[in-house]
């Protein structure tokens, strides 16, 4: 079974298509600047990258450019697109409605459009993205991969804030968490890499990229995560200023003049490791800098790394036994900077690096040979776990 991957944003449309059950990539694209006067596509196809730029006026338009790109050309991947038998959408916020992947009906969507609230940036690009595939490709099943549902096992004390319970009541305000999908798929890589049922294993996994979030994992449930009603909170990311004090909002909007929005805008995009460094958002690119000396990209780079630091301390504490850290996404996967910086110290939760290990790329387990806490690099394939849940619900009658 051929399954279209689909992740809409604002702006843009990321895609992939994978044969099924054995996930095979056949494809995979870009679409860039949505609404823009030039618009951008590309497409890698057995390796061979072919781009073009060209007004994109809506998702609509940006949609049906995909699928032609999978449909024409030499080494097309589909002869026709009646080939797609389903589609996954990635939603960036479920609620509380949904603890799961669902087929995608009319419930569905009107359930999506009351969580728009919520998410107000993300939500309305991805119900775009299932409607202009719905009529794109009447025949195939729908399918909703939830960023939310993988945390809606949390417990009331995490999720709920100290703020007035009619908030919760009334307007759904408490911590739901995002990157569940990541969470979930590096969950499971974990257990195969331990060779240990996942129902036996407590884990900490650290989804590091521009975004970034820290769940604790016991049994395969998530009881806690970094992000929070909406994914500012948390962690420090790329532009993302994560945890702070609350009064410091106002404080900035009294002292600066600014709006609601433009402090929102403050906090979300010219924080995090962009405004401490005052240069980039980019960790590969501080790390140049700091090598080369410059205090305020090492600067920027220890305290991603010393919050880091504590959310593993304070999950380990939360779980009461931590059989393995995970580190996964860009950052996580290829820093071995940040990995040794939030690790170090932590011996007496039995984390304790390998240097050697650490430094030597493609190496899962680079824990050391008397820690008793595993510490674990494992790449994270988001699409790939939408593509399987897809298809196992695409199976069904």
């Amino acid at each position: 079974m051929k399954v279209l991957v689909l992740n809409c944003g604002s702006s843009s449309i990321k895609y992939q298509l994978l044969e099924m059950p054995a996930a095979e990539l056949l494809a995979k694209g870009l679409i860039e600047r949505i609404g823009e006067p030039e618009g951008y596509i590309s497409q890698t196809v057995g390796g061979i990258k072919q781009q073009k730029t060209l007004p994109i006026a809506d998702h609509g338009v940006g949609l049906r450019e995909a699928l032609s790109a999978l449909t024409q050309g030499e080494g097309a991947p589909l002869a026709d697109l009646d080939e797609i038998e389903a589609v996954g959408h990635r939603v960036v916020h479920g609620g509380e409605d949904f603890t799961g992947t669902v087929v995608i009906d009319e419930a569905v969507l009107d359930a999506l459009r009351a969580n728009v609230p919520l998410a107000p940036l993300h939500n309305p690009a991805n119900i775009l993205g299932i409607e202009v595939a719905q009529r794109t490709l009447p025949c195939a099943t729908q399918v909703g991969v939830f960023d939310t549902a993988f945390h809606q096992t949390m417990p009331p004390h995490a999720y709920l804030y100290a703020i007035p319970k009619a908030l919760y009541r009334e307007d759904r305000v408490r911590r739901y968490g995002f990157h569940g999908t990541s969470h979930r798929f590096v969950t499971a890589a974990a257990a195969e890499a331990l060779g240990r049922p996942v129902e036996a294993l407590n884990l900490i996994t650290c989804h590091l990229g521009n975004g970034a979030s820290v769940a604790a994992i016991a049994g395969g449930r998530s009881i806690d995560t970094s992000m929070g009603l909406t994914p500012l909170e948390g962690l420090v990311m790329g532009t993302r200023s994560g945890d702070l004090d609350p009064a410091l909002i106002f404080h900035i909007a009294r002292a600066k003049g600014l709006s609601l929005d433009a402090v929102d805008k403050l906090l979300n995009k010219q924080s995090g490791l962009l405004g401490l460094s005052g240069q980039s958002n980019d960790c590969r690119v501080l790390e140049e800098r700091a090598e080369a000396g410059d205090e305020d990209a090492l600067l920027a780079l220890e305290v991603f790394a010393y919050r880091l630091k504590k959310y593993i301390g304070a999950y380990s504490a939360a779980l009461g036994r931590v059989d393995a850290v995970i580190f996964t996404a860009g950052i996580g996967e290829n820093s071995p900077w940040v990995r040794a910086h939030a690790c170090a110290g932590l011996e007496i939760l039995g984390i304790k690096l390998d240097e050697a290990k650490n430094n030597t790329r493609g190496v899962v387990d680079i824990s050391a040979a008397e820690a008793t806490t595993r510490v674990l690099v494992l790449p994270t394939n988001e699409e790939r776990l939408i593509a399987e849940d897809t298809y196992a619900l695409a199976q069904k009658p």
